[in-house]
Protein backbone atom coordinates (compact mmCIF):
# COMPACT_ATOMS: atom_id res chain seq x y z
CA UNK A 1 0.00 0.00 0.00
CA UNK A 2 1.56 3.61 -0.97
CA UNK A 3 2.35 5.47 2.79
CA UNK A 4 -0.13 8.20 3.40
CA UNK A 5 2.58 10.62 3.36
CA UNK A 6 3.83 9.89 -0.53
CA UNK A 7 2.32 12.56 -2.39
CA UNK A 8 4.17 15.29 0.33
CA UNK A 9 7.50 13.23 0.30
CA UNK A 10 7.42 13.10 -3.53
CA UNK A 11 7.12 17.02 -4.13
CA UNK A 12 9.56 17.80 -1.00
CA UNK A 13 12.26 15.59 -2.73
CA UNK A 14 11.70 17.14 -6.06
CA UNK A 15 12.05 20.60 -4.80
CA UNK A 16 14.58 20.08 -3.26
CA UNK A 17 16.40 18.20 -6.72
CA UNK A 18 15.49 20.60 -8.60
CA UNK A 19 16.37 23.69 -6.09
CA UNK A 20 20.14 21.86 -5.31
CA UNK A 21 20.64 21.62 -9.38
CA UNK A 22 19.75 25.91 -9.60
CA UNK A 23 22.27 26.55 -6.33
CA UNK A 24 24.51 24.10 -8.30
CA UNK A 25 24.22 26.05 -11.75
CA UNK A 26 21.95 23.39 -13.39
CA UNK A 27 19.04 26.04 -14.38
CA UNK A 28 17.89 25.13 -17.78
CA UNK A 29 15.90 21.75 -18.10
CA UNK A 30 15.09 19.88 -20.80
CA UNK A 31 11.51 18.35 -20.28
CA UNK A 32 9.01 15.86 -22.33
CA UNK A 33 5.70 15.64 -20.29
CA UNK A 34 5.00 12.24 -19.08
CA UNK A 35 2.68 11.28 -16.12
CA UNK A 36 5.50 9.86 -13.61
CA UNK A 37 7.53 12.77 -13.81
CA UNK A 38 5.01 15.03 -12.09
CA UNK A 39 6.74 15.68 -9.05
CA UNK A 40 10.04 17.18 -10.50
CA UNK A 41 7.76 19.31 -12.95
CA UNK A 42 5.62 20.90 -10.37
CA UNK A 43 9.35 21.68 -8.43
CA UNK A 44 10.80 23.10 -11.44
CA UNK A 45 7.51 25.14 -12.39
CA UNK A 46 7.20 26.73 -8.97
CA UNK A 47 11.34 27.45 -8.82
CA UNK A 48 11.88 30.69 -10.51
CA UNK A 49 15.23 30.44 -10.65
CA UNK A 50 14.92 27.30 -13.27
CA UNK A 51 14.18 27.73 -16.89
CA UNK A 52 12.56 25.31 -19.36
CA UNK A 53 12.01 23.71 -22.69
CA UNK A 54 9.03 21.90 -22.80
CA UNK A 55 8.69 19.65 -26.10
CA UNK A 56 6.65 16.27 -26.86
CA UNK A 57 9.59 14.08 -27.66
CA UNK A 58 12.08 12.94 -25.30
CA UNK A 59 14.76 12.04 -27.95
CA UNK A 60 14.66 15.84 -29.05
CA UNK A 61 14.70 17.14 -25.47
CA UNK A 62 17.55 14.97 -24.63
CA UNK A 63 19.42 16.06 -27.42
CA UNK A 64 18.45 19.97 -26.85
CA UNK A 65 20.34 19.44 -23.52
CA UNK A 66 23.26 18.45 -25.59
CA UNK A 67 23.67 21.54 -27.57
CA UNK A 68 23.10 23.77 -24.49
CA UNK A 69 26.13 22.45 -22.78
CA UNK A 70 28.03 22.55 -25.81
CA UNK A 71 27.19 26.14 -25.86
CA UNK A 72 27.93 27.60 -21.86
CA UNK A 73 30.30 24.04 -20.65
CA UNK A 74 27.96 23.82 -18.13
CA UNK A 75 24.93 20.67 -17.60
CA UNK A 76 21.43 21.24 -18.21
CA UNK A 77 19.03 18.83 -16.71
CA UNK A 78 16.41 16.66 -18.76
CA UNK A 79 13.65 15.37 -17.17
CA UNK A 80 11.62 12.38 -18.71
CA UNK A 81 8.88 9.48 -17.28
CA UNK A 82 9.78 5.72 -17.09
CA UNK A 83 9.37 3.36 -19.48
CA UNK A 84 11.04 3.59 -23.14
CA UNK A 85 10.57 7.37 -22.67
CA UNK A 86 13.95 6.38 -20.75
CA UNK A 87 15.33 4.66 -23.73
CA UNK A 88 14.49 7.37 -26.37
CA UNK A 89 17.24 9.37 -24.75
CA UNK A 90 20.17 6.97 -25.19
CA UNK A 91 21.58 8.44 -28.73
CA UNK A 92 22.29 11.63 -26.62
CA UNK A 93 23.87 10.27 -23.84
CA UNK A 94 26.28 8.32 -26.15
CA UNK A 95 26.81 11.72 -28.09
CA UNK A 96 27.29 13.37 -24.51
CA UNK A 97 29.77 10.52 -23.48
CA UNK A 98 31.86 10.43 -26.44
CA UNK A 99 32.64 14.17 -26.96
CA UNK A 100 32.30 14.80 -22.75
CA UNK A 101 28.66 16.86 -23.09
CA UNK A 102 28.04 17.51 -19.19
CA UNK A 103 23.74 16.28 -18.60
CA UNK A 104 22.29 15.39 -16.12
CA UNK A 105 19.62 13.01 -16.72
CA UNK A 106 16.60 12.74 -14.29
CA UNK A 107 14.44 9.92 -15.13
CA UNK A 108 10.95 9.15 -13.42
CA UNK A 109 10.71 5.55 -12.52
CA UNK A 110 8.25 3.18 -10.76
CA UNK A 111 8.49 2.20 -6.59
CA UNK A 112 10.52 -0.82 -5.94
CA UNK A 113 7.24 -2.91 -5.25
CA UNK A 114 6.21 -2.26 -9.14
CA UNK A 115 9.63 -3.51 -10.60
CA UNK A 116 9.50 -7.11 -12.27
CA UNK A 117 5.95 -7.77 -11.40
CA UNK A 118 4.36 -6.42 -14.97
CA UNK A 119 3.40 -3.40 -14.00
CA UNK A 120 2.43 -1.23 -17.01
CA UNK A 121 5.11 1.22 -18.48
CA UNK A 122 8.25 -0.38 -16.05
CA UNK A 123 10.96 -1.25 -17.52
CA UNK A 124 14.92 -1.97 -16.28
CA UNK A 125 15.80 1.78 -15.70
CA UNK A 126 18.79 1.87 -13.15
CA UNK A 127 21.38 0.92 -15.67
CA UNK A 128 20.12 1.41 -18.84
CA UNK A 129 22.92 3.76 -20.53
CA UNK A 130 25.29 1.30 -19.21
CA UNK A 131 28.86 2.54 -19.11
CA UNK A 132 28.25 5.80 -21.20
CA UNK A 133 26.81 7.63 -17.85
CA UNK A 134 30.09 9.09 -15.86
CA UNK A 135 27.73 8.31 -12.76
CA UNK A 136 24.64 6.44 -11.92
CA UNK A 137 22.61 6.45 -8.59
CA UNK A 138 18.86 4.95 -8.00
CA UNK A 139 17.17 6.89 -5.64
CA UNK A 140 14.65 5.18 -2.87
CA UNK A 141 11.46 6.09 -3.29
CA UNK A 142 10.79 9.84 -1.07
CA UNK A 143 10.12 9.06 2.22
CA UNK A 144 10.00 11.96 4.86
CA UNK A 145 11.60 9.45 7.36
CA UNK A 146 14.92 9.71 5.64
CA UNK A 147 17.15 12.68 5.99
CA UNK A 148 16.74 15.27 3.32
CA UNK A 149 20.96 15.70 3.55
CA UNK A 150 21.09 12.46 1.24
CA UNK A 151 19.11 13.93 -0.76
CA UNK A 152 21.06 17.15 -1.18
CA UNK A 153 24.45 15.32 -1.43
CA UNK A 154 23.33 12.63 -4.03
CA UNK A 155 22.21 15.97 -6.72
CA UNK A 156 26.08 17.73 -5.61
CA UNK A 157 28.23 13.93 -6.10
CA UNK A 158 25.87 14.14 -9.97
CA UNK A 159 26.88 17.60 -10.90
CA UNK A 160 30.27 17.01 -9.65
CA UNK A 161 30.57 13.94 -11.26
CA UNK A 162 29.43 15.51 -14.52
CA UNK A 163 31.52 18.70 -14.42
CA UNK A 164 35.08 16.75 -13.16
CA UNK A 165 37.32 15.80 -15.61
CA UNK A 166 36.18 13.70 -17.97
CA UNK A 167 33.03 15.71 -17.75
CA UNK A 168 29.82 13.65 -19.34
CA UNK A 169 26.37 12.61 -18.12
CA UNK A 170 25.36 11.35 -14.99
CA UNK A 171 21.86 9.49 -14.26
CA UNK A 172 19.62 10.13 -11.51
CA UNK A 173 16.96 7.36 -11.26
CA UNK A 174 14.23 9.05 -9.22
CA UNK A 175 11.07 6.57 -8.01
CA UNK A 176 7.85 8.30 -7.28
CA UNK A 177 4.59 6.48 -5.67
CA UNK A 178 1.12 7.15 -6.71
CA UNK A 179 -0.44 9.83 -5.67
CA UNK A 180 2.17 11.99 -7.16
CA UNK A 181 1.33 15.39 -5.45
CA UNK A 182 -0.68 16.61 -2.38
CA UNK A 183 -4.25 18.25 -3.37
CA UNK A 184 -3.16 21.74 -4.80
CA UNK A 185 -4.45 23.65 -1.42
CA UNK A 186 -2.05 21.99 0.65
CA UNK A 187 1.03 23.34 -0.98
CA UNK A 188 4.58 22.03 0.04
CA UNK A 189 4.79 23.41 3.32
CA UNK A 190 8.75 24.05 5.07
CA UNK A 191 11.68 22.07 3.25
CA UNK A 192 12.79 19.23 6.09
CA UNK A 193 16.39 20.53 5.25
CA UNK A 194 18.99 21.13 6.67
CA UNK A 195 19.00 25.04 8.44
CA UNK A 196 22.20 25.82 7.25
CA UNK A 197 21.32 25.36 3.81
CA UNK A 198 17.72 26.90 3.99
CA UNK A 199 20.47 29.91 4.61
CA UNK A 200 22.74 30.18 2.52
CA UNK A 201 21.56 30.01 -0.81
CA UNK A 202 24.66 27.39 -1.78
CA UNK A 203 24.85 23.99 -2.42
CA UNK A 204 25.18 21.71 0.34
CA UNK A 205 28.21 20.08 -0.74
CA UNK A 206 31.03 22.07 -2.64
CA UNK A 207 33.50 20.36 -4.45
CA UNK A 208 36.87 21.77 -5.36
CA UNK A 209 37.73 20.51 -9.02
CA UNK A 210 41.18 21.26 -10.38
CA UNK A 211 41.85 20.51 -14.06
CA UNK A 212 45.29 18.37 -14.76
CA UNK A 213 47.82 20.08 -14.00
CA UNK A 214 50.77 20.93 -16.55
CA UNK A 215 53.91 19.35 -15.30
CA UNK A 216 56.72 21.79 -15.93
CA UNK A 217 59.61 18.44 -16.43
CA UNK A 218 56.80 17.10 -18.81
CA UNK A 219 57.18 20.06 -21.11
CA UNK A 220 61.04 20.25 -20.86
CA UNK A 221 61.19 17.00 -22.33
CA UNK A 222 58.77 17.66 -24.84
CA UNK A 223 60.58 20.51 -25.56
CA UNK A 224 64.05 18.89 -25.56
CA UNK A 225 62.78 16.61 -29.03
CA UNK A 226 60.68 19.60 -30.44
CA UNK A 227 63.30 21.92 -30.89
CA UNK A 228 65.38 19.88 -33.01
CA UNK A 229 62.22 19.43 -35.43
CA UNK A 230 62.49 20.90 -38.68
CA UNK A 231 59.20 19.57 -40.03
CA UNK A 232 56.41 19.44 -37.69
CA UNK A 233 53.02 20.25 -37.34
CA UNK A 234 50.24 21.32 -35.35
CA UNK A 235 46.88 20.06 -35.48
CA UNK A 236 43.87 21.69 -33.85
CA UNK A 237 41.13 18.98 -33.79
CA UNK A 238 37.95 19.52 -31.51
CA UNK A 239 37.76 22.17 -29.34
CA UNK A 240 35.06 24.05 -26.70
CA UNK A 241 36.05 27.12 -26.84
CA UNK A 242 37.77 30.49 -28.82
CA UNK A 243 40.05 30.44 -25.63
CA UNK A 244 41.32 27.11 -26.61
CA UNK A 245 42.24 27.63 -29.98
CA UNK A 246 43.65 30.59 -29.60
CA UNK A 247 46.50 29.00 -27.55
CA UNK A 248 46.77 26.41 -29.99
CA UNK A 249 47.87 29.35 -32.63
CA UNK A 250 49.64 31.01 -30.07
CA UNK A 251 51.76 27.62 -29.90
CA UNK A 252 51.88 27.48 -33.56
CA UNK A 253 53.57 30.84 -33.95
CA UNK A 254 56.20 30.13 -31.71
CA UNK A 255 57.04 26.75 -32.69
CA UNK A 256 57.12 28.25 -36.26
CA UNK A 257 54.74 24.90 -37.37
CA UNK A 258 51.89 25.08 -39.92
CA UNK A 259 48.66 24.63 -37.62
CA UNK A 260 46.00 22.47 -39.26
CA UNK A 261 42.70 23.93 -37.59
CA UNK A 262 39.68 21.40 -37.47
CA UNK A 263 36.36 22.93 -38.15
CA UNK A 264 35.48 22.39 -34.85
CA UNK A 265 38.87 23.74 -33.54
CA UNK A 266 37.05 27.47 -33.30
CA UNK A 267 39.42 28.86 -35.13
CA UNK A 268 38.96 27.44 -38.66
CA UNK A 269 36.58 30.38 -39.25
CA UNK A 270 37.60 34.00 -39.11
CA UNK A 271 40.87 33.16 -37.91
CA UNK A 272 44.04 34.93 -38.57
CA UNK A 273 48.10 33.74 -38.34
CA UNK A 274 50.81 33.36 -40.40
CA UNK A 275 50.77 30.13 -40.07
CA UNK A 276 47.46 28.59 -40.76
CA UNK A 277 46.54 26.09 -42.96
CA UNK A 278 42.43 25.93 -43.36
CA UNK A 279 42.29 24.31 -46.64
CA UNK A 280 44.47 21.65 -45.32
CA UNK A 281 41.62 18.79 -46.03
CA UNK A 282 41.24 19.48 -49.82
CA UNK A 283 45.01 19.90 -50.41
CA UNK A 284 45.81 16.26 -49.13
CA UNK A 285 43.56 14.64 -51.47
CA UNK A 286 46.65 15.24 -53.62
CA UNK A 287 48.94 12.00 -53.18
CA UNK A 288 51.67 14.13 -54.62
CA UNK A 289 51.30 16.52 -51.65
CA UNK A 290 51.32 14.18 -49.08
CA UNK A 291 54.51 12.48 -50.18
CA UNK A 292 56.50 16.09 -50.58
CA UNK A 293 55.05 17.12 -46.85
CA UNK A 294 55.03 14.27 -44.27
CA UNK A 295 55.76 15.64 -40.91
CA UNK A 296 58.97 14.38 -38.76
CA UNK A 297 56.42 15.65 -35.74
CA UNK A 298 53.05 15.89 -34.87
CA UNK A 299 51.62 17.55 -31.66
CA UNK A 300 47.72 17.27 -31.81
CA UNK A 301 45.11 19.35 -29.69
CA UNK A 302 41.91 18.75 -28.41
CA UNK A 303 39.46 15.86 -30.35
CA UNK A 304 39.65 14.34 -33.04
CA UNK A 305 39.62 15.81 -36.30
CA UNK A 306 36.63 15.69 -38.97
CA UNK A 307 39.01 15.06 -42.07
CA UNK A 308 39.73 10.79 -42.38
CA UNK A 309 42.43 12.51 -44.97
CA UNK A 310 44.74 13.94 -42.31
CA UNK A 311 43.92 10.67 -40.33
CA UNK A 312 45.57 8.36 -43.31
CA UNK A 313 47.95 11.24 -44.00
CA UNK A 314 49.03 10.82 -40.48
CA UNK A 315 49.21 7.38 -40.35
CA UNK A 316 50.84 6.80 -43.46
CA UNK A 317 53.70 9.20 -42.40
CA UNK A 318 54.70 7.57 -38.72
CA UNK A 319 55.73 10.98 -37.23
CA UNK A 320 58.07 10.56 -34.12
CA UNK A 321 57.28 12.08 -31.81
CA UNK A 322 53.46 12.61 -32.56
CA UNK A 323 51.90 13.80 -29.26
CA UNK A 324 48.30 14.48 -28.21
CA UNK A 325 47.20 16.84 -25.63
CA UNK A 326 43.35 16.54 -24.19
CA UNK A 327 41.47 17.08 -21.03
CA UNK A 328 40.80 13.62 -20.49
CA UNK A 329 41.69 10.15 -20.24
CA UNK A 330 40.29 8.84 -23.27
CA UNK A 331 43.08 7.09 -25.99
CA UNK A 332 43.30 9.06 -29.36
CA UNK A 333 45.21 7.01 -31.40
CA UNK A 334 43.22 5.04 -34.08
CA UNK A 335 46.10 4.59 -36.41
CA UNK A 336 48.16 3.32 -33.05
CA UNK A 337 50.75 5.89 -33.88
CA UNK A 338 50.85 7.97 -31.03
CA UNK A 339 54.26 8.21 -29.04
CA UNK A 340 53.36 10.46 -25.77
CA UNK A 341 49.70 11.43 -24.54
CA UNK A 342 49.20 14.03 -22.57
CA UNK A 343 46.33 14.83 -20.11
CA UNK A 344 46.66 18.65 -19.17
CA UNK A 345 44.41 22.19 -19.37
CA UNK A 346 44.98 22.89 -23.26
CA UNK A 347 45.87 26.73 -22.79
CA UNK A 348 47.95 26.08 -20.00
CA UNK A 349 49.68 23.22 -21.70
CA UNK A 350 50.27 25.45 -25.02
CA UNK A 351 51.08 28.57 -22.57
CA UNK A 352 54.19 26.73 -20.72
CA UNK A 353 55.43 25.33 -24.11
CA UNK A 354 55.12 28.39 -26.03
CA UNK A 355 57.24 29.90 -23.45
CA UNK A 356 59.63 27.48 -23.91
CA UNK A 357 59.69 27.40 -27.06
CA UNK A 358 60.31 31.78 -27.27
CA UNK A 359 63.56 31.41 -25.44
CA UNK A 360 65.20 30.97 -28.79
CA UNK A 361 65.55 33.73 -31.46
CA UNK A 362 62.47 34.60 -33.32
CA UNK A 363 62.90 32.58 -37.01
CA UNK A 364 61.86 33.70 -40.07
CA UNK A 365 58.97 31.79 -41.38
CA UNK A 366 60.88 28.30 -42.46
CA UNK A 367 60.65 26.53 -46.48
CA UNK A 368 58.31 24.23 -45.12
CA UNK A 369 55.95 26.40 -43.17
CA UNK A 370 55.62 28.58 -46.24
CA UNK A 371 54.48 25.95 -48.55
CA UNK A 372 51.76 24.71 -46.34
CA UNK A 373 50.64 28.64 -46.26
CA UNK A 374 51.07 29.17 -50.03
CA UNK A 375 49.59 25.94 -50.99
CA UNK A 376 46.54 26.51 -49.01
CA UNK A 377 46.09 30.15 -50.21
CA UNK A 378 46.31 28.84 -53.54
CA UNK A 379 43.05 26.67 -52.97
CA UNK A 380 41.51 29.36 -51.53
CA UNK A 381 42.04 31.49 -54.61
CA UNK A 382 40.94 28.59 -56.84
CA UNK A 383 37.40 28.30 -55.01
CA UNK A 384 36.81 31.84 -55.43
CA UNK A 385 37.36 31.80 -59.21
CA UNK A 386 35.48 28.48 -59.51
CA UNK A 387 32.42 29.56 -57.55
CA UNK A 388 32.87 33.12 -58.39
CA UNK A 389 31.83 31.83 -61.98
CA UNK A 390 28.80 29.77 -60.88
CA UNK A 391 25.24 30.97 -61.26
CA UNK A 392 23.38 27.48 -60.06
CA UNK A 393 23.87 26.39 -56.30
CA UNK A 394 25.64 23.01 -55.36
CA UNK A 395 27.00 21.88 -51.50
CA UNK A 396 30.08 22.50 -51.50
CA UNK A 397 29.61 26.49 -52.28
CA UNK A 398 26.34 26.45 -49.81
CA UNK A 399 28.82 25.60 -47.62
CA UNK A 400 31.20 28.56 -48.46
CA UNK A 401 28.52 30.87 -48.91
CA UNK A 402 27.41 30.53 -45.26
CA UNK A 403 30.75 30.48 -43.73
CA UNK A 404 31.35 34.04 -45.97
CA UNK A 405 28.20 35.27 -45.09
CA UNK A 406 27.08 34.25 -41.25
CA UNK A 407 26.93 37.46 -39.56
CA UNK A 408 29.35 38.53 -36.56
CA UNK A 409 28.16 37.10 -33.07
CA UNK A 410 25.93 34.47 -34.61
CA UNK A 411 26.54 30.71 -34.10
CA UNK A 412 27.16 27.76 -36.60
CA UNK A 413 25.59 24.38 -35.99
CA UNK A 414 26.49 21.52 -38.41
CA UNK A 415 24.99 18.29 -39.52
CA UNK A 416 27.00 15.50 -39.24
CA UNK A 417 27.39 13.10 -42.76
CA UNK A 418 28.22 15.76 -45.73
CA UNK A 419 27.73 19.02 -44.44
CA UNK A 420 30.16 19.19 -41.93
CA UNK A 421 32.23 17.71 -44.00
CA UNK A 422 32.24 20.21 -46.70
CA UNK A 423 32.68 23.15 -43.94
CA UNK A 424 35.72 21.43 -42.75
CA UNK A 425 37.02 21.67 -46.94
CA UNK A 426 35.62 23.98 -48.35
CA UNK A 427 34.76 27.37 -45.97
CA UNK A 428 36.08 30.49 -46.93
CA UNK A 429 39.03 32.01 -44.47
CA UNK A 430 37.21 35.42 -44.61
CA UNK A 431 34.25 35.10 -43.02
CA UNK A 432 33.57 36.09 -39.21
CA UNK A 433 35.01 34.06 -36.38
CA UNK A 434 31.68 32.44 -34.76
CA UNK A 435 31.51 29.47 -32.99
CA UNK A 436 30.66 26.02 -34.39
CA UNK A 437 28.32 23.30 -32.85
CA UNK A 438 28.70 19.60 -34.28
CA UNK A 439 27.40 16.42 -32.80
CA UNK A 440 30.66 14.80 -33.63
CA UNK A 441 31.26 12.47 -30.31
CA UNK A 442 29.55 9.70 -31.88
CA UNK A 443 28.57 11.35 -35.47
CA UNK A 444 24.88 10.26 -35.77
CA UNK A 445 22.41 12.67 -37.54
CA UNK A 446 19.81 12.15 -35.24
CA UNK A 447 18.89 14.66 -33.04
CA UNK A 448 20.87 17.30 -34.63
CA UNK A 449 17.83 20.19 -34.84
CA UNK A 450 17.42 19.84 -31.39
CA UNK A 451 20.88 19.82 -30.95
CA UNK A 452 20.87 23.29 -32.76
CA UNK A 453 17.16 24.63 -30.42
CA UNK A 454 19.68 24.03 -27.10
CA UNK A 455 22.74 25.85 -28.46
CA UNK A 456 20.72 28.64 -29.01
CA UNK A 457 18.86 28.89 -26.06
CA UNK A 458 22.45 28.38 -23.90
CA UNK A 459 24.80 30.72 -26.58
CA UNK A 460 21.93 33.38 -26.73
CA UNK A 461 22.92 34.13 -29.95
CA UNK A 462 21.06 33.87 -33.16
CA UNK A 463 22.30 30.38 -35.15
CA UNK A 464 22.90 28.77 -38.82
CA UNK A 465 22.18 25.62 -38.69
CA UNK A 466 23.82 23.44 -41.52
CA UNK A 467 21.86 19.96 -42.20
CA UNK A 468 21.14 17.74 -44.99
CA UNK A 469 17.93 16.60 -46.10
CA UNK A 470 17.86 13.03 -44.06
CA UNK A 471 18.89 14.48 -40.96
CA UNK A 472 16.39 16.95 -40.66
CA UNK A 473 13.81 14.19 -41.32
CA UNK A 474 14.95 12.36 -38.79
CA UNK A 475 14.43 14.96 -36.45
CA UNK A 476 11.97 16.84 -38.10
CA UNK A 477 9.48 17.07 -35.14
CA UNK A 478 11.99 19.58 -33.44
CA UNK A 479 11.17 21.89 -35.74
CA UNK A 480 8.78 23.31 -33.22
CA UNK A 481 11.98 23.77 -30.54
CA UNK A 482 12.89 26.68 -32.48
CA UNK A 483 9.61 28.52 -33.24
CA UNK A 484 10.51 31.50 -30.92
CA UNK A 485 14.24 31.38 -31.79
CA UNK A 486 16.16 33.60 -34.07
CA UNK A 487 17.66 30.40 -35.94
CA UNK A 488 17.71 29.80 -40.14
CA UNK A 489 18.15 26.48 -41.04
CA UNK A 490 19.86 25.52 -44.50
CA UNK A 491 18.64 21.98 -45.42
CA UNK A 492 20.91 20.74 -48.34
CA UNK A 493 18.32 18.54 -49.90
CA UNK A 494 19.94 15.85 -52.55
CA UNK A 495 16.75 13.41 -52.36
CA UNK A 496 18.97 10.90 -50.27
CA UNK A 497 22.08 10.16 -48.95
CA UNK A 498 24.65 11.86 -50.37
CA UNK A 499 28.05 10.64 -48.38
CA UNK A 500 27.32 7.00 -49.82
CA UNK A 501 28.09 7.95 -52.99
CA UNK A 502 31.80 8.60 -52.13
CA UNK A 503 32.03 4.97 -50.66
CA UNK A 504 32.92 2.14 -52.99
CA UNK A 505 29.49 0.68 -52.24
CA UNK A 506 28.25 3.05 -54.84
CA UNK A 507 30.01 0.93 -57.51
CA UNK A 508 26.86 -1.83 -56.51
CA UNK A 509 24.63 -0.12 -59.30
CA UNK A 510 22.47 -3.40 -58.51
CA UNK A 511 21.50 -2.59 -55.06
CA UNK A 512 22.90 1.01 -54.13
CA UNK A 513 19.87 3.56 -54.99
CA UNK A 514 17.34 1.74 -52.71
CA UNK A 515 19.54 0.60 -50.01
CA UNK A 516 21.95 3.54 -49.70
CA UNK A 517 21.03 6.57 -51.63
CA UNK A 518 17.25 5.85 -50.12
CA UNK A 519 15.62 8.47 -52.49
CA UNK A 520 12.80 9.85 -50.08
CA UNK A 521 11.33 12.55 -53.08
CA UNK A 522 10.27 15.35 -50.32
CA UNK A 523 10.19 18.82 -49.81
CA UNK A 524 10.33 20.71 -46.52
CA UNK A 525 7.66 23.43 -47.74
CA UNK A 526 4.82 21.99 -45.88
CA UNK A 527 7.04 21.18 -42.98
CA UNK A 528 8.25 24.82 -42.39
CA UNK A 529 4.38 26.22 -42.83
CA UNK A 530 3.36 23.32 -40.31
CA UNK A 531 5.81 24.61 -37.83
CA UNK A 532 5.57 27.73 -37.88
CA UNK A 533 9.16 29.06 -40.39
CA UNK A 534 9.22 31.20 -42.57
CA UNK A 535 10.42 29.44 -45.70
CA UNK A 536 12.77 30.09 -49.18
CA UNK A 537 13.93 27.81 -52.07
CA UNK A 538 16.33 30.16 -53.73
CA UNK A 539 17.67 28.91 -56.97
CA UNK A 540 20.70 30.73 -57.70
CA UNK A 541 23.74 32.07 -55.86
CA UNK A 542 22.23 35.50 -55.74
CA UNK A 543 18.77 34.20 -54.51
CA UNK A 544 20.68 32.20 -51.66
CA UNK A 545 22.63 35.19 -50.56
CA UNK A 546 19.98 37.73 -50.26
CA UNK A 547 17.58 34.99 -48.76
CA UNK A 548 20.20 34.14 -46.54
CA UNK A 549 20.36 37.98 -45.22
CA UNK A 550 16.84 38.51 -44.65
CA UNK A 551 16.23 35.28 -42.68
CA UNK A 552 18.48 36.87 -40.71
CA UNK A 553 17.36 40.04 -40.33
CA UNK A 554 13.73 38.52 -39.33
CA UNK A 555 15.06 37.62 -36.52
CA UNK A 556 12.70 34.54 -36.21
CA UNK A 557 12.71 31.42 -37.52
CA UNK A 558 13.40 30.30 -41.71
CA UNK A 559 13.93 27.18 -43.13
CA UNK A 560 16.10 27.56 -46.70
CA UNK A 561 15.79 24.93 -49.03
CA UNK A 562 18.57 24.10 -51.22
CA UNK A 563 18.05 21.30 -53.98
CA UNK A 564 20.82 19.53 -55.46
CA UNK A 565 21.83 16.25 -57.61
CA UNK A 566 23.68 13.72 -55.54
CA UNK A 567 25.66 12.48 -58.71
CA UNK A 568 26.41 15.49 -59.83
CA UNK A 569 27.11 16.40 -56.39
CA UNK A 570 30.02 13.65 -55.56
CA UNK A 571 31.34 14.37 -59.53
CA UNK A 572 32.04 18.11 -58.09
CA UNK A 573 33.59 17.13 -55.33
CA UNK A 574 35.69 14.73 -57.47
CA UNK A 575 36.63 17.26 -60.15
CA UNK A 576 37.28 20.49 -57.26
CA UNK A 577 39.74 18.15 -55.44
CA UNK A 578 41.71 16.70 -58.22
CA UNK A 579 41.68 20.79 -60.04
CA UNK A 580 43.23 21.64 -56.60
CA UNK A 581 45.88 18.99 -57.16
CA UNK A 582 46.75 20.13 -60.21
CA UNK A 583 46.86 23.76 -59.87
CA UNK A 584 50.00 23.35 -56.76
CA UNK A 585 51.92 21.44 -59.56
Amino acid sequence: MTPPAAPRANLLWATLIVEELVRSGVSFFCVAPGSRSTPLVAALAANEGADSLVHFDERGTAFAAVGHARATGLPAAWITTSGTAVANGLPAVVEAATDGMPVILLTADRPPELRQTGANQTIDQPDIFGDYVRWRFDLPAPDESLDPAMVLTTVDQAVYRARRSPSGPVHLNLMFREPFLPDPDEGPGDLPAPACWRRSGEPYTRYAATKAAVDPDEVERLWEKLQLVERGLVVAGRLPSRKQGEAALRLADALGWPLLPDVGSQIRLGAASKNLVPLYDALLASERFNGEHAPEAVLHLGGRAISKRLERFLAASRPDPYVVVRENPFRLDPGHRVTQSVEADIPAFCAALTVAAERRPPADATPWTAAWREASEQADRYLDRSFGEARALNEPLVARLVSRHVPEGHTLCVASSMPVRDLDTFAATDGAPVPVAANRGASGIDGTVATAAGFAHGSGRPLTLLIGDLALLHDLNSLAMLRDLPVVVVVLNNDGGAIFSFLPVARYKAFFEPYFGTPQGLSFEHASAMFGLGYEHPGTVTDFVEAYRAAHDRNGPTLIEVKTDREENAELHRRLLAEISEAGR
